[in-house]
């Protein structure tokens, strides 16, 4: 595993909160529920980011420090939540504010995909946002557990020709796809 220490260092509400730069970021995105805590314990190789079964349970945005280097950051999920219009309209303009003020570091955005559904219009709109500031996007499609082999060729194909990224196959329970998005990370911190 890649990542020899990491650390929780603060959730950020606001612009204020975010820590002094480091050496790169990876930010960690998607609609609520798909699996960002889960994929980040994967990478941390311990339970350091809260899962959640209710969706929408993300209201910040969680820096983690990894090999005293880099970050890797949790963006609060979109889509589903039980919460007010207005906090997630909050949480749209946290997370514009974080691109507007971190884009010279953000070296990856991770997009998580159910692969049970389609992508949706704001899945669509943060790829074009991440390659508007030059970010590279890696498509995760998590719980391919679920489905069986052909179907995940099939989405993977899809997906790769709807955004024209890099989309890797990922399972928390099986671990299938997290030695290619490891090296997909360490290529874009490298």
């Amino acid at each position: 595993m890649f990542v020899k220490t990491v650390e929780f260092v603060i959730s950020a509400y606001h612009e204020k909160d975010f820590p002094r730069p480091l050496y790169g970021e990876v930010c960690f995105v998607g609609r609520s529920n798909v699996g960002k805590s889960s994929l980040l314990n994967v990478l941390f190789n311990k339970k350091l980011a809260k899962v959640s079964k209710r969706p929408g349970k993300t209201r910040s945005i969680n820096f983690y420090e990894v090999n005293r280097k880099h970050y890797f950051v949790d963006l609060p999920g979109y889509g589903y939540a039980k919460t007010s219009k207005s906090e997630r309209i909050y949480w749209k303009h946290l997370i514009e504010t974080y691109f507007e003020k971190r884009k010279n570091q953000i070296r990856l955005s991770v997009l998580l995909l159910d692969s049970r559904l389609f992508p949706q219009e704001n899945d669509k709109m943060f790829i074009e946002w991440s390659q508007y500031f030059g970010i590279p996007v890696l498509v995760v499609l998590s719980k391919v557990d679920k489905l069986s082999k052909a179907d995940i060729l099939k989405k993977v194909e899809v997906i790769k020709q709807q955004f024209n990224t890099d989309v890797i196959a990922y399972s928390a329970i099986t671990k299938q796809g997290v030695d290619d998005i490891i090296e997909k990370i360490n290529k874009c911190l490298a």
